[in-house]
């Protein structure tokens, strides 16, 4: 049992670390190896000073929208780890972490839905007029989608987890 919650503290830790960077970093489109896009800036990579010129993107309603359900993912995620070590500490004993499980599944979904979103309107979120066939998901997009059934499944785990002394 001690090994069960270690290791869905290690997975919520890292699932959350995931999330941050997928959230916070550059690269959810990248035109090509000079041009990236993510949620909240457009960057160009200027070789004259070799550093990247990044400028806000242009907001539109889906780009809103992934940009609050990933934020909402992370903020579930946080509460769900600050709820689970509050319930590890004052929980009684055979006690089940339904609430932190919940958070968690709250944020496999928002998380989900803001990859969908993403997916199916990255035309509209881009707004560029190059063709989309000359640019390619970003690492960043890639680990927002590995979070969803990390997320998931540690909330399932959650759930079926007891407390024992």
């Amino acid at each position: 049992m001690v090994f069960l919650l270690v290791s869905l503290t290690v997975l919520h830790l890292i699932t959350l670390a995931m999330l941050l960077i997928a959230t916070l970093e550059k690269s959810w489109w990248i035109w090509d190896d000079s041009e990236i896009t993510d949620l909240w800036y457009n960057c160009f990579h200027d070789n004259a000073s070799n550093t990247w010129l990044c400028a806000a993107t242009n907001e539109s309603d889906w780009l809103q929208s992934v940009q609050a359900l990933m934020v909402l993912s992370v903020v579930f995620s946080a509460i769900s780890f600050l709820v689970f070590l509050g319930q590890l500490l004052t929980m009684s004993r055979g006690g089940l972490f339904y609430f932190t499980g919940l958070c968690q599944a709250f944020a496999g979904f928002t998380d989900f839905a803001a990859c969908l979103i993403f997916t199916f309107h990255r035309k509209e979120i881009l707004s560029d007029s190059r063709d989309l066939s000359k640019g390619r998901f970003g690492y960043c997009f890639i680990l927002a989608w590995l979070c969803v059934p990390l997320l998931l499944v540690s909330s399932v785990l959650y759930v079926h987890l007891r407390k024992k002394q």
